[in-house]
Protein backbone atom coordinates (compact mmCIF):
# COMPACT_ATOMS: atom_id res chain seq x y z
CA UNK A 1 0.00 0.00 0.00
CA UNK A 2 2.79 2.49 1.40
CA UNK A 3 4.79 1.71 -2.36
CA UNK A 4 1.42 2.33 -4.55
CA UNK A 5 1.03 5.93 -2.42
CA UNK A 6 4.58 6.67 -3.20
CA UNK A 7 4.30 6.23 -6.58
CA UNK A 8 1.00 8.28 -7.03
CA UNK A 9 2.94 11.58 -5.21
CA UNK A 10 4.98 13.77 -7.52
CA UNK A 11 6.86 15.71 -5.14
CA UNK A 12 9.05 18.08 -7.78
CA UNK A 13 11.20 21.04 -6.88
CA UNK A 14 8.92 23.38 -9.13
CA UNK A 15 5.57 21.15 -7.15
CA UNK A 16 7.19 21.93 -3.76
CA UNK A 17 7.65 26.13 -5.48
CA UNK A 18 3.73 26.37 -5.61
CA UNK A 19 3.14 25.06 -2.68
CA UNK A 20 5.26 27.24 -0.36
CA UNK A 21 5.10 30.42 -2.34
CA UNK A 22 1.13 29.96 -1.98
CA UNK A 23 1.75 29.06 1.47
CA UNK A 24 3.64 31.78 2.33
CA UNK A 25 1.37 34.61 1.01
CA UNK A 26 -1.66 32.74 2.27
CA UNK A 27 -0.52 32.63 5.87
CA UNK A 28 0.75 36.48 5.06
CA UNK A 29 -2.86 37.54 4.50
CA UNK A 30 -4.28 36.27 7.39
CA UNK A 31 -1.94 38.34 9.58
CA UNK A 32 -1.40 41.32 7.09
CA UNK A 33 -2.96 43.85 9.08
CA UNK A 34 -1.46 42.50 12.15
CA UNK A 35 1.82 42.00 10.46
CA UNK A 36 1.88 45.46 8.72
CA UNK A 37 0.31 47.62 11.09
CA UNK A 38 1.70 45.98 14.85
CA UNK A 39 4.80 44.27 14.11
CA UNK A 40 5.73 47.27 11.35
CA UNK A 41 6.89 44.51 9.36
CA UNK A 42 6.85 44.38 5.35
CA UNK A 43 6.84 41.58 2.75
CA UNK A 44 10.14 41.66 1.61
CA UNK A 45 12.19 40.43 4.78
CA UNK A 46 9.71 38.29 5.44
CA UNK A 47 9.70 36.81 1.94
CA UNK A 48 13.24 36.54 1.60
CA UNK A 49 13.59 35.11 4.60
CA UNK A 50 11.24 32.38 3.55
CA UNK A 51 13.40 31.57 0.64
CA UNK A 52 16.51 31.05 2.25
CA UNK A 53 14.78 28.67 4.85
CA UNK A 54 13.74 26.61 1.45
CA UNK A 55 16.57 27.19 -0.39
CA UNK A 56 19.38 25.26 -1.07
CA UNK A 57 21.47 26.85 2.35
CA UNK A 58 18.82 25.31 4.33
CA UNK A 59 16.54 23.04 3.39
CA UNK A 60 16.94 22.58 -0.37
CA UNK A 61 13.00 22.69 -1.06
CA UNK A 62 13.23 25.02 -3.77
CA UNK A 63 16.39 25.06 -5.85
CA UNK A 64 16.71 27.93 -8.92
CA UNK A 65 20.02 26.26 -9.66
CA UNK A 66 18.72 22.98 -10.76
CA UNK A 67 16.43 24.83 -13.21
CA UNK A 68 18.05 25.64 -16.35
CA UNK A 69 18.74 29.09 -17.77
CA UNK A 70 18.94 30.55 -13.98
CA UNK A 71 20.77 33.84 -14.93
CA UNK A 72 18.11 34.18 -17.99
CA UNK A 73 15.03 33.78 -15.58
CA UNK A 74 16.47 35.80 -12.80
CA UNK A 75 16.78 38.40 -15.51
CA UNK A 76 13.66 38.51 -16.89
CA UNK A 77 11.04 37.64 -13.74
CA UNK A 78 13.00 41.46 -12.47
CA UNK A 79 12.51 42.86 -15.63
CA UNK A 80 8.67 41.89 -15.34
CA UNK A 81 8.24 43.19 -11.81
CA UNK A 82 10.38 46.34 -11.64
CA UNK A 83 8.92 47.13 -14.79
CA UNK A 84 5.06 46.52 -13.72
CA UNK A 85 6.10 48.49 -10.36
CA UNK A 86 7.26 51.57 -12.25
CA UNK A 87 4.33 51.48 -14.37
CA UNK A 88 2.60 51.39 -11.26
CA UNK A 89 4.29 54.32 -9.82
CA UNK A 90 3.37 56.68 -12.60
CA UNK A 91 0.19 55.84 -12.70
CA UNK A 92 -0.30 56.30 -8.62
CA UNK A 93 1.16 59.87 -9.03
CA UNK A 94 -1.16 62.67 -9.01
CA UNK A 95 -1.94 64.19 -12.27
CA UNK A 96 0.77 66.65 -13.96
CA UNK A 97 3.02 65.53 -10.96
CA UNK A 98 6.53 66.56 -12.75
CA UNK A 99 5.09 69.39 -14.05
CA UNK A 100 5.02 71.15 -10.29
CA UNK A 101 7.68 69.29 -8.82
CA UNK A 102 10.52 68.41 -11.85
CA UNK A 103 13.06 70.69 -9.86
CA UNK A 104 12.98 68.11 -6.82
CA UNK A 105 12.65 65.12 -8.36
CA UNK A 106 15.48 66.27 -10.68
CA UNK A 107 18.02 66.86 -7.38
CA UNK A 108 16.98 63.52 -6.16
CA UNK A 109 17.88 62.21 -10.01
CA UNK A 110 21.38 64.33 -11.12
CA UNK A 111 23.35 65.32 -8.37
CA UNK A 112 21.88 62.33 -5.74
CA UNK A 113 22.34 59.44 -8.07
CA UNK A 114 25.70 60.77 -9.40
CA UNK A 115 26.86 61.03 -5.53
CA UNK A 116 25.61 57.63 -4.53
CA UNK A 117 27.29 55.93 -7.71
CA UNK A 118 30.65 57.74 -7.05
CA UNK A 119 30.54 57.50 -3.63
CA UNK A 120 30.01 53.31 -3.57
CA UNK A 121 32.22 53.12 -6.30
CA UNK A 122 34.83 54.40 -3.68
CA UNK A 123 33.69 52.18 -1.04
CA UNK A 124 34.04 49.03 -3.31
CA UNK A 125 37.36 49.84 -4.79
CA UNK A 126 38.89 50.72 -1.57
CA UNK A 127 37.89 47.86 0.38
CA UNK A 128 37.50 45.06 -1.80
CA UNK A 129 40.54 46.33 -3.81
CA UNK A 130 38.50 46.04 -7.32
CA UNK A 131 39.60 47.74 -10.54
CA UNK A 132 38.02 51.29 -10.63
CA UNK A 133 35.95 50.04 -13.86
CA UNK A 134 34.33 46.98 -11.99
CA UNK A 135 34.17 49.90 -8.96
CA UNK A 136 31.90 51.84 -11.24
CA UNK A 137 30.03 48.83 -12.64
CA UNK A 138 28.67 47.55 -9.23
CA UNK A 139 28.16 51.00 -8.00
CA UNK A 140 25.77 51.29 -10.76
CA UNK A 141 23.70 48.63 -9.68
CA UNK A 142 23.13 50.04 -6.62
CA UNK A 143 22.84 53.49 -7.39
CA UNK A 144 19.18 53.48 -8.09
CA UNK A 145 16.37 53.40 -4.93
CA UNK A 146 13.97 49.65 -5.43
CA UNK A 147 10.25 50.72 -6.66
CA UNK A 148 9.01 47.44 -5.07
CA UNK A 149 10.74 48.18 -1.76
CA UNK A 150 10.12 51.55 -1.35
CA UNK A 151 6.52 50.62 -2.27
CA UNK A 152 6.02 48.33 0.75
CA UNK A 153 7.44 50.56 2.99
CA UNK A 154 5.64 53.94 2.14
CA UNK A 155 2.41 52.26 0.68
CA UNK A 156 -0.62 50.71 2.34
CA UNK A 157 0.04 51.48 6.17
CA UNK A 158 -0.14 53.06 9.47
CA UNK A 159 3.06 54.31 9.14
CA UNK A 160 2.79 55.75 5.75
CA UNK A 161 0.17 57.93 6.80
CA UNK A 162 2.22 59.73 9.40
CA UNK A 163 3.85 60.93 6.63
CA UNK A 164 4.02 63.47 4.77
CA UNK A 165 2.52 63.04 1.49
CA UNK A 166 4.53 65.19 -0.29
CA UNK A 167 7.63 62.92 0.64
CA UNK A 168 5.88 59.96 -0.24
CA UNK A 169 5.31 61.51 -3.48
CA UNK A 170 8.96 62.28 -3.78
CA UNK A 171 10.29 58.71 -2.83
CA UNK A 172 7.75 57.20 -5.08
CA UNK A 173 8.34 59.75 -8.22
CA UNK A 174 12.24 58.97 -7.38
CA UNK A 175 11.85 54.79 -7.47
CA UNK A 176 10.17 55.13 -10.23
CA UNK A 177 12.71 57.59 -12.58
CA UNK A 178 15.78 56.55 -10.92
CA UNK A 179 15.95 52.59 -12.18
CA UNK A 180 15.82 53.91 -15.54
CA UNK A 181 18.08 56.74 -14.65
CA UNK A 182 20.89 54.42 -13.67
CA UNK A 183 21.56 53.01 -17.21
CA UNK A 184 23.59 55.44 -17.88
CA UNK A 185 25.93 54.50 -14.77
CA UNK A 186 26.01 51.41 -15.74
CA UNK A 187 26.97 51.65 -19.43
CA UNK A 188 29.33 54.27 -18.60
CA UNK A 189 31.43 51.78 -16.52
CA UNK A 190 30.68 48.86 -19.24
CA UNK A 191 31.80 51.02 -22.04
CA UNK A 192 35.27 51.98 -20.46
CA UNK A 193 35.68 48.17 -19.45
CA UNK A 194 34.76 47.15 -23.17
CA UNK A 195 35.30 49.53 -25.99
CA UNK A 196 39.25 50.42 -26.80
CA UNK A 197 38.99 53.99 -27.61
CA UNK A 198 38.26 57.31 -25.72
CA UNK A 199 36.11 58.36 -28.59
CA UNK A 200 34.40 55.05 -29.15
CA UNK A 201 33.77 54.75 -25.19
CA UNK A 202 31.99 58.34 -25.26
CA UNK A 203 30.25 57.78 -28.63
CA UNK A 204 28.82 54.45 -27.81
CA UNK A 205 27.53 56.09 -24.16
CA UNK A 206 26.00 59.08 -25.87
CA UNK A 207 24.34 57.40 -28.58
CA UNK A 208 23.23 54.07 -27.91
CA UNK A 209 22.99 54.70 -24.06
CA UNK A 210 21.28 58.55 -23.38
CA UNK A 211 19.56 59.05 -26.97
CA UNK A 212 18.36 56.07 -28.12
CA UNK A 213 17.99 53.40 -24.69
CA UNK A 214 17.15 56.50 -22.25
CA UNK A 215 15.29 59.54 -24.14
CA UNK A 216 13.93 57.19 -26.87
CA UNK A 217 12.83 54.87 -24.70
CA UNK A 218 10.83 57.25 -22.09
CA UNK A 219 9.00 59.32 -25.36
CA UNK A 220 8.33 55.87 -26.72
CA UNK A 221 6.62 55.40 -23.39
CA UNK A 222 4.83 58.59 -22.54
CA UNK A 223 3.27 57.82 -26.35
CA UNK A 224 2.30 54.79 -25.75
CA UNK A 225 0.94 56.13 -22.26
CA UNK A 226 -0.97 59.11 -23.38
CA UNK A 227 -2.29 57.28 -26.44
CA UNK A 228 -3.65 54.28 -24.63
CA UNK A 229 -5.76 56.74 -22.09
CA UNK A 230 -7.45 58.32 -24.99
CA UNK A 231 -8.24 55.06 -26.58
CA UNK A 232 -9.38 53.24 -23.05
CA UNK A 233 -11.75 56.76 -22.20
CA UNK A 234 -12.90 56.37 -26.09
CA UNK A 235 -13.95 52.53 -25.63
CA UNK A 236 -15.32 53.33 -21.74
CA UNK A 237 -17.21 55.84 -23.02
CA UNK A 238 -18.82 53.63 -25.86
CA UNK A 239 -19.42 50.69 -23.64
CA UNK A 240 -17.08 48.84 -25.68
CA UNK A 241 -15.20 47.29 -22.74
CA UNK A 242 -16.44 45.33 -19.78
CA UNK A 243 -14.95 46.10 -16.23
CA UNK A 244 -13.17 42.98 -16.23
CA UNK A 245 -10.97 43.70 -19.10
CA UNK A 246 -10.84 47.41 -17.89
CA UNK A 247 -9.78 46.07 -14.97
CA UNK A 248 -6.73 44.14 -16.55
CA UNK A 249 -5.98 47.05 -19.03
CA UNK A 250 -3.20 48.10 -16.34
CA UNK A 251 -1.86 44.87 -16.07
CA UNK A 252 -1.67 44.03 -19.75
CA UNK A 253 0.00 47.71 -20.92
CA UNK A 254 2.64 47.44 -17.82
CA UNK A 255 3.50 44.44 -19.91
CA UNK A 256 3.46 45.39 -23.09
CA UNK A 257 5.73 48.32 -22.13
CA UNK A 258 7.86 46.03 -21.21
CA UNK A 259 8.00 44.02 -23.96
CA UNK A 260 8.57 47.05 -26.45
CA UNK A 261 11.35 48.03 -24.36
CA UNK A 262 13.19 44.88 -24.66
CA UNK A 263 12.15 44.38 -28.03
CA UNK A 264 13.59 47.29 -29.34
CA UNK A 265 16.28 47.65 -26.79
CA UNK A 266 15.39 50.88 -25.58
CA UNK A 267 15.42 51.22 -21.62
CA UNK A 268 12.47 48.72 -20.57
CA UNK A 269 12.14 51.03 -16.88
CA UNK A 270 11.67 54.23 -18.69
CA UNK A 271 9.49 52.99 -21.10
CA UNK A 272 7.28 51.11 -18.72
CA UNK A 273 7.86 54.50 -16.47
CA UNK A 274 6.65 56.83 -18.94
CA UNK A 275 3.74 55.07 -19.97
CA UNK A 276 2.31 55.06 -16.34
CA UNK A 277 2.78 58.61 -16.11
CA UNK A 278 1.61 59.11 -19.50
CA UNK A 279 -1.43 56.80 -18.94
CA UNK A 280 -2.54 58.41 -16.03
CA UNK A 281 -1.67 62.31 -16.94
CA UNK A 282 -5.00 63.59 -16.31
CA UNK A 283 -5.97 61.19 -12.96
CA UNK A 284 -9.13 59.45 -14.97
CA UNK A 285 -7.54 55.92 -14.40
CA UNK A 286 -6.48 56.64 -10.91
CA UNK A 287 -10.09 57.64 -10.17
CA UNK A 288 -11.56 55.05 -12.08
CA UNK A 289 -9.58 52.54 -10.33
CA UNK A 290 -8.51 53.72 -6.62
CA UNK A 291 -10.88 51.33 -4.57
CA UNK A 292 -9.69 48.01 -6.41
CA UNK A 293 -6.38 48.27 -4.55
CA UNK A 294 -4.85 46.65 -7.69
CA UNK A 295 -1.12 47.80 -6.79
CA UNK A 296 -1.44 46.94 -3.29
CA UNK A 297 -2.86 43.08 -4.91
CA UNK A 298 -0.09 42.57 -7.48
CA UNK A 299 2.59 43.68 -4.96
CA UNK A 300 1.56 40.76 -2.70
CA UNK A 301 1.15 38.34 -5.51
CA UNK A 302 4.32 39.23 -7.48
CA UNK A 303 6.73 41.02 -5.58
CA UNK A 304 6.20 38.76 -2.84
CA UNK A 305 7.35 35.76 -4.93
CA UNK A 306 10.10 36.95 -6.62
CA UNK A 307 11.87 38.21 -3.02
CA UNK A 308 11.58 34.47 -2.19
CA UNK A 309 12.95 33.61 -5.34
CA UNK A 310 15.91 36.02 -4.58
CA UNK A 311 16.26 34.24 -1.12
CA UNK A 312 16.64 31.42 -2.78
CA UNK A 313 19.62 32.01 -5.44
CA UNK A 314 21.66 34.13 -2.91
CA UNK A 315 24.97 33.05 -3.71
CA UNK A 316 26.13 32.31 -0.53
CA UNK A 317 29.65 31.07 -1.86
CA UNK A 318 30.55 33.91 -3.98
CA UNK A 319 30.83 36.02 -0.10
CA UNK A 320 33.94 33.96 0.39
CA UNK A 321 37.30 35.18 -1.29
CA UNK A 322 38.18 33.03 -4.49
CA UNK A 323 40.37 32.94 -7.52
CA UNK A 324 39.86 36.13 -9.11
CA UNK A 325 38.31 37.83 -6.01
CA UNK A 326 40.72 37.34 -3.12
CA UNK A 327 39.86 40.46 -1.08
CA UNK A 328 35.89 39.65 -1.18
CA UNK A 329 35.35 38.40 2.50
CA UNK A 330 31.99 38.15 4.79
CA UNK A 331 33.54 41.07 6.80
CA UNK A 332 34.70 43.55 3.94
CA UNK A 333 31.38 43.20 2.36
CA UNK A 334 29.66 43.85 5.59
CA UNK A 335 31.38 47.10 5.75
CA UNK A 336 30.64 48.22 2.58
CA UNK A 337 27.17 47.27 3.25
CA UNK A 338 27.27 49.38 7.02
CA UNK A 339 28.83 52.09 4.77
CA UNK A 340 26.82 52.62 1.50
CA UNK A 341 24.14 52.36 3.92
CA UNK A 342 25.41 55.66 6.10
CA UNK A 343 26.81 57.87 3.02
CA UNK A 344 25.36 56.21 -0.29
CA UNK A 345 22.73 59.17 0.41
CA UNK A 346 22.04 61.14 3.97
CA UNK A 347 24.88 63.51 3.65
CA UNK A 348 24.14 64.61 -0.01
CA UNK A 349 20.83 65.16 1.19
CA UNK A 350 21.07 66.55 3.92
CA UNK A 351 23.98 69.05 1.94
CA UNK A 352 21.21 69.43 -0.45
CA UNK A 353 17.91 69.97 1.52
CA UNK A 354 18.11 73.66 0.72
CA UNK A 355 18.01 73.18 -3.60
CA UNK A 356 15.37 70.57 -3.22
CA UNK A 357 12.18 72.00 -2.63
CA UNK A 358 9.93 69.39 -1.16
CA UNK A 359 12.35 68.54 1.09
CA UNK A 360 11.31 71.36 3.85
CA UNK A 361 13.41 70.47 7.17
CA UNK A 362 16.84 68.33 7.91
CA UNK A 363 14.54 65.62 9.64
CA UNK A 364 13.00 65.25 6.25
CA UNK A 365 16.37 65.29 4.70
CA UNK A 366 17.83 61.94 7.18
CA UNK A 367 14.27 60.55 6.40
CA UNK A 368 14.83 60.63 2.56
CA UNK A 369 18.02 59.76 2.56
CA UNK A 370 17.54 56.64 4.67
CA UNK A 371 14.64 55.56 2.60
CA UNK A 372 16.61 54.47 -0.48
CA UNK A 373 16.30 51.08 -0.19
CA UNK A 374 17.99 48.61 -3.41
CA UNK A 375 16.13 45.66 -4.34
CA UNK A 376 15.11 43.61 -7.27
CA UNK A 377 15.95 46.57 -9.90
CA UNK A 378 19.48 46.45 -8.72
CA UNK A 379 19.33 41.88 -9.32
CA UNK A 380 18.25 43.04 -13.32
CA UNK A 381 20.88 45.58 -13.74
CA UNK A 382 23.55 43.11 -12.45
CA UNK A 383 22.93 40.49 -14.93
CA UNK A 384 22.46 42.90 -17.14
CA UNK A 385 25.81 44.28 -16.39
CA UNK A 386 27.11 40.59 -16.43
CA UNK A 387 25.20 39.95 -19.74
CA UNK A 388 27.21 42.62 -20.91
CA UNK A 389 30.36 41.28 -19.86
CA UNK A 390 30.31 37.99 -20.94
CA UNK A 391 28.28 38.14 -24.36
CA UNK A 392 29.17 41.95 -25.25
CA UNK A 393 24.77 41.93 -25.56
CA UNK A 394 21.69 41.97 -23.07
CA UNK A 395 21.37 38.46 -23.26
CA UNK A 396 22.91 36.34 -20.74
CA UNK A 397 24.64 32.98 -20.67
CA UNK A 398 22.43 30.41 -18.82
CA UNK A 399 24.80 30.68 -16.03
CA UNK A 400 28.03 32.67 -15.08
CA UNK A 401 31.14 31.07 -17.20
CA UNK A 402 34.02 29.35 -15.51
CA UNK A 403 36.75 31.21 -17.47
CA UNK A 404 36.41 34.38 -19.02
CA UNK A 405 38.81 37.73 -19.48
CA UNK A 406 36.10 39.75 -17.52
CA UNK A 407 35.80 37.15 -14.95
CA UNK A 408 37.09 39.32 -12.07
CA UNK A 409 34.37 41.52 -13.38
CA UNK A 410 31.74 39.33 -13.47
CA UNK A 411 31.84 38.01 -10.14
CA UNK A 412 32.52 41.20 -8.23
CA UNK A 413 29.02 42.38 -9.27
CA UNK A 414 26.72 39.45 -8.47
CA UNK A 415 28.49 38.95 -5.04
CA UNK A 416 28.69 42.38 -3.90
CA UNK A 417 25.19 43.54 -5.48
CA UNK A 418 23.67 40.61 -3.93
CA UNK A 419 25.22 41.03 -0.34
CA UNK A 420 24.23 44.58 -0.50
CA UNK A 421 20.57 43.88 -1.52
CA UNK A 422 20.21 41.59 1.08
CA UNK A 423 21.28 43.88 3.43
CA UNK A 424 19.20 46.84 2.45
CA UNK A 425 15.91 44.13 2.52
CA UNK A 426 16.44 43.06 5.85
CA UNK A 427 17.38 46.68 7.45
CA UNK A 428 15.01 49.11 5.13
CA UNK A 429 12.25 46.39 5.95
CA UNK A 430 12.58 46.41 9.15
CA UNK A 431 13.19 50.50 9.90
CA UNK A 432 9.55 50.77 10.08
CA UNK A 433 9.34 49.00 13.32
CA UNK A 434 12.89 50.48 14.81
CA UNK A 435 11.41 54.18 14.06
CA UNK A 436 7.84 53.48 15.54
CA UNK A 437 9.64 51.33 18.53
CA UNK A 438 11.87 54.56 18.89
CA UNK A 439 9.16 57.16 19.03
CA UNK A 440 7.27 55.54 21.39
CA UNK A 441 9.83 54.72 23.80
CA UNK A 442 11.38 58.86 23.71
CA UNK A 443 7.79 60.19 24.57
CA UNK A 444 7.16 60.60 28.81
CA UNK A 445 4.91 57.58 30.02
CA UNK A 446 1.76 59.51 29.60
CA UNK A 447 1.95 60.12 26.05
CA UNK A 448 2.69 56.75 24.76
CA UNK A 449 0.05 54.69 22.91
CA UNK A 450 -1.60 52.28 24.67
CA UNK A 451 -0.22 49.40 22.32
CA UNK A 452 3.62 49.37 21.44
CA UNK A 453 4.28 51.77 19.30
CA UNK A 454 0.93 52.23 18.35
CA UNK A 455 1.13 55.99 17.62
CA UNK A 456 -0.56 57.52 14.74
CA UNK A 457 0.61 61.23 15.03
CA UNK A 458 2.20 62.39 11.99
CA UNK A 459 6.06 62.21 12.71
CA UNK A 460 7.87 65.12 14.52
CA UNK A 461 10.59 66.94 13.05
CA UNK A 462 9.01 67.19 9.54
CA UNK A 463 6.08 69.77 8.20
CA UNK A 464 2.70 68.42 7.87
CA UNK A 465 0.64 70.73 5.76
CA UNK A 466 -3.40 70.31 5.05
CA UNK A 467 -3.59 67.13 2.84
CA UNK A 468 -0.86 65.43 4.66
CA UNK A 469 1.52 67.62 4.09
CA UNK A 470 1.10 68.42 0.07
CA UNK A 471 -0.72 70.84 -1.94
CA UNK A 472 -2.60 68.52 -4.30
CA UNK A 473 -4.80 65.49 -3.52
CA UNK A 474 -3.54 62.45 -4.00
CA UNK A 475 -5.20 61.80 -7.64
CA UNK A 476 -7.47 63.94 -9.81
CA UNK A 477 -10.40 64.78 -8.63
CA UNK A 478 -10.64 63.78 -5.29
CA UNK A 479 -13.86 65.09 -3.37
CA UNK A 480 -13.18 64.63 0.23
CA UNK A 481 -10.23 66.41 -0.25
CA UNK A 482 -11.82 69.56 -2.20
CA UNK A 483 -15.09 68.98 0.54
CA UNK A 484 -12.68 69.07 3.14
CA UNK A 485 -10.45 72.79 2.28
CA UNK A 486 -13.80 74.63 2.13
CA UNK A 487 -15.08 73.14 5.40
CA UNK A 488 -15.05 75.15 8.60
CA UNK A 489 -12.85 73.04 10.11
CA UNK A 490 -10.11 73.75 7.66
CA UNK A 491 -11.12 77.21 7.32
CA UNK A 492 -10.85 78.18 10.44
CA UNK A 493 -7.81 79.49 12.07
CA UNK A 494 -4.61 77.26 11.76
CA UNK A 495 -2.24 76.52 14.13
CA UNK A 496 1.19 77.43 12.42
CA UNK A 497 2.45 79.79 9.48
CA UNK A 498 3.09 76.51 7.99
CA UNK A 499 -0.47 75.58 8.08
CA UNK A 500 -1.48 79.01 7.19
CA UNK A 501 0.95 78.94 3.64
CA UNK A 502 -0.18 75.28 3.34
CA UNK A 503 -3.94 75.62 3.50
CA UNK A 504 -3.27 78.76 1.01
CA UNK A 505 -1.63 76.66 -1.40
CA UNK A 506 -4.19 73.98 -1.64
CA UNK A 507 -6.81 76.16 -2.12
CA UNK A 508 -5.34 78.01 -5.13
CA UNK A 509 -4.34 74.68 -6.70
CA UNK A 510 -8.33 73.02 -6.33
CA UNK A 511 -9.75 76.08 -7.64
CA UNK A 512 -7.31 76.73 -10.54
Amino acid sequence: MGSWISKQLEPTSAHFTYLILAGFLIFYAFLSNVIRNRFFLSEPPLATAVGIIFGPRCLNVINPRGWSWEDVVTMETSRVITSLQVFSVGVSLPKAYFSRHWTSVAMMLIPVMTFSWLITASFIYGILKTKWTTALITAACLSPTDPVLSAAVLQGSKFSNRVPRRLRHLLSAESGCNDGASFPFLYAGLNILIESTTGKTVREWILATILWQCSLGLFIGVVIGVSSNRLLRLAESRSYIDPTAFLSFYLLLAFFSAGIGSTLGVDDFLVAFGAGTGFSFDGWFANKTKSTHLPELLDLLLNSSMFVYFGAIIPWDAYMPGQFTPYITVGRLLAVLILILLLRRIPILLALKRLIPDVHTYREALFCGHFGPMGIGGMFLAIEARAQLETGESIPMPSPPRRHPNMAAIETVWAVTTFVILGSIMVHGCSVAVISLAGHYSRHQGERAPLLAGEEDPLSGMVHDIGGGDSEPSVSGDEDVSTFIHSPACLSSPTSPNDMVGTTRLIDAIEK
